[in-house]
């Protein structure tokens, strides 16, 4: 259970069944451009999440959270966000609640931003500091953590 709680993923996933959990128990049936929307908003996230890993693979370095990176990445989704993926996380998130129809697990949207800062990226951005120094300093002025 530690190693799952260790991956973004593991999170999202529980995130968005309390999402649909506040929607089951207050069902509002959205229009069906807003679920429309919410399926955009769903392959707008996972599109993100690929370029970026596919960037970071030919970068040849980790996608992996907690491993130390093998390269500074500031190419394709990384010259707007320095956090690319987990900003497809939150996407995808808000797609899922509008495509289901649980907009109330909108709600839950400030607490996943602030649960992927405090256990993910903080710790990540100590590590990338760390490892690249004044080019990492130079890179984070230039580009937003999440957009």
């Amino acid at each position: 259970m530690t190693r799952l709680a260790a991956l973004p993923q593991a999170w999202l996933v529980l995130f968005a069944a309390a999402g649909l959990g506040l929607g089951w128990l207050l069902p509002l049936n959205l229009p069906p451009l807003l679920r429309g929307a919410g399926l955009l908003l769903v392959a707008a996230g996972l599109g993100l999440m690929l370029w970026a890993a596919l960037t970071m693979r030919r970068a040849r370095t980790t996608v992996m959270p907690g491993r130390r990176p093998e390269a500074l990445v500031e190419a394709g989704p990384f010259r707007f966000s320095r956090n690319p993926i987990y900003l497809g996380d939150v996407i995808l998130l808000a797609g899922l609640m509008l495509a289901l129809s649980a907009p109330l697990g909108l709600a839950l949207l400030p607490v996943f931003v602030w649960l992927l800062q405090d256990r993910f990226i903080r710790k990540e951005e100590e590590v990338i500091a760390a490892a690249f120094g004044s080019a990492y300093d130079r890179y984070r002025l230039r580009v937003r953590r999440w957009i």
